[in-house]
């Protein structure tokens, strides 16, 4: 059974999202008419269409926001869409492989951060590895995007601040970092209503 709602449809349907999925919270906003639900929509459409960067990076930011997430309906949805766009199968794993390592760099250098007055946290080395950053099949230009938007929805000061230098030094403009940021936020809320 699928939501009787315009916008929720219409949106499963740019997303390739099945229309007859549904969740306690789309059910929920559906039920009143909620105009949160045409907001996120547009919102949606926003930021997957930035003039800063292409569809196929946009789309690939999202699925590593969504790999992030855990949200099975839409790493599916876009998963398809980065294949649509052009995105080889090596760029789709990475993707996966960019949101799992950021996960363990976020909380580590979270806690570092956290720790900031102990010596020894700070002088011990990681002993970590972290070959994926080396040389992505998707450039390091976007992988290090990517390392951005993920480690802001996760909250780690310590990594959203080196990879923002890191994305600059590479030739990014702020306009760029910030519609990055941008569709991290409205994703992860997607999220959490999907």
């Amino acid at each position: 059974m699928s939501i009787e709602n315009e916008s929720i449809q219409n949106l499963f349907a740019d997303l390739g999202i099945n229309a007859a999925h549904t969740s306690k919270s789309l059910e929920t906003l559906a039920a009143v008419n909620h105009k949160y639900i045409r907001d996120l929509k547009l919102n949606v459409s926003s930021v997957l269409g930035s003039q800063h960067m292409s569809r196929k990076e946009a789309v690939l930011l999202a699925l590593s926001i969504a790999v992030n997430e855990k949200n099975d309906v839409l790493i599916t949805a876009f998963e398809g869409l980065a294949v649509k766009e052009g995105a080889t199968a090596d760029e789709i794993a990475e993707t996966h492989g960019c949101a799992s390592l950021l996960s363990v760099n976020n909380v580590f250098y979270r806690f570092k951060h956290f720790m900031a007055g102990v010596e020894f946290y700070q002088k011990t080395p990681a002993g970590l590895r972290m070959s994926i950053m080396m040389n992505p099949a998707m450039g390091k230009p976007l992988f290090e995007l990517m390392s951005l938007a993920v480690s802001a929805v996760n909250g780690c000061e310590q990594c959203v601040t080196s990879h923002e230098y890191s994305v600059r030094e590479q030739g990014a403009d702020q306009a760029r970092v910030y519609d990055a940021i941008r569709l991290a936020a409205v994703i992860k809320g997607l999220c959490t209503v999907i």
